[in-house]
Order: structure tokens, then C-alpha cells, then sequence
């Protein structure tokens, strides 16, 4: 069930991680798109209380990222090269609800915060599991915020990473409570 309190944080639902056929960074297997449906009915069900992130880029890599970017140079591009735009199914979804775009993995800290008015009480969809969602997930229950992970809206970057990094959230239970969207629509 949901909570009246709670919001709905979509992770990076970006064309860099969903389209297989140009992007090493997309989920596998199409396992991006298995995720529509599920994060489609939470989105509609959770109605004004979504926000949407974007994962970009730094400007320019500094410090740690400078080797992460000599692995991954086709991904340096700035904020608004249509790569990093939300899929077209996603941007529909996300028109008029907030938007942040951090260029790091976690998505966690003022600007998201902000955007959910508060709350201290999420559940969280997207990509990738083992990335850019958990790093997200465990900054913000080290915040003191519940977060509900919604197995099947999440994809990761290989079946295997998906669901060991579902296993490792469940070891942060009560902070952390892995569910799936049947459990929260009801």
C-alpha cells in the first residue's frame, strides 16, 4: 500500500542506460524495458508525489572521475546531449513534476530533498540497481529516511548485479525495505 507521505523517486529512467543498441552503459537484455510497466502503474498511482532524476556528466572530471571518464570517454559529453534525456515513455510520465539532475550516482542530498517537500519516507524505482539506485537508497536511509526499493521497477547493469545488490539492501532492513510494485499498488 502506499503511503500518504511517501514519494516516488525514479532513478536515471534515461535513454543512456535503455538503449542497448549504442550505449555500453544500457541494462542488458533489454532488461530496462521489462521494468515499464511496473514503474508506469507507480508512477501514475503515486500522482503528484514523483520526482525524477537524471545522472550527467561532471562539466569536467576532476580527482577519482578523471580515470573513471578515460574508461568511459563516449559519456563526457555535457548535461543536454540527448543522451541523458529521460526516455520518451519517462518524459511523458515526468511532465510537471520535478526534475533533478546531479552529476553523480547518488542522487541523495539537498536538491532531491527539496524536491520531495521533505518527506522522510520514500520508495525507489530505476537504474541502475547496483549504481546510481543503490548509492541513492543507502545515502538517503543514512538520512534517517525509509526507503521502500521496488525490485521489479529497478534494472541493473547485469541480471547477476541486480540481484545481488537487491540481497545487499536487504541486509539494511529496517532502513531499507525491499519490495515489489503488486505489494505497494495493493
Amino acid at each position: 500500500m502506499i503511503d500518504p507521505e511517501e514519494w516516488l523517486v525514479v532513478i536515471d529512467r534515461q535513454k543512456v542506460f535503455a538503449e542497448c543498441e549504442w550505449s555500453d552503459w544500457a541494462c542488458p537484455d533489454h532488461a530496462f524495458q521489462k521494468t515499464d510497466e511496473a514503474f508506469a502503474a507507480l508512477a501514475r498511482a503515486y500522482g503528484d508525489r514523483v520526482v525524477y532524476t537524471r545522472y550527467v556528466a561532471p562539466d569536467k572530471a576532476v580527482d577519482a572521475w578523471v580515470g573513471y571518464f578515460e574508461m568511459w570517454p563516449q559519456f563526457l559529453v555535457p548535461a543536454d546531449d540527448p543522451m541523458y534525456d529521460l526516455t520518451d515513455d519517462t518524459a511523458a510520465l515526468a511532465e510537471g513534476h520535478p526534475v533533478v539532475t546531479r552529476a553523480t550516482f547518488g542522487k541523495w542530498g539537498p536538491e532531491l530533498a527539496q524536491a520531495i517537500g521533505g518527506a522522510r519516507k520514500i520508495a525507489l524505482c530505476g537504474v541502475a540497481t547496483d549504481c546510481c539506485v543503490l548509492t541513492t537508497a543507502l545515502a538517503a536511509a543514512d538520512d534517517g529516511v525509509a526507503v521502500r526499493l521496488v525490485a521489479d521497477a529497478c534494472a541493473g547493469s547485469s541480471p547477476e548485479n541486480h540481484e545481488m545488490t537487491i540481497r545487499t539492501m536487504e541486509l539494511f532492513t529496517p532502513l531499507i525495505t525491499v519490495t515489489d510494485s503488486a505489494a505497494i499498488l495493493g
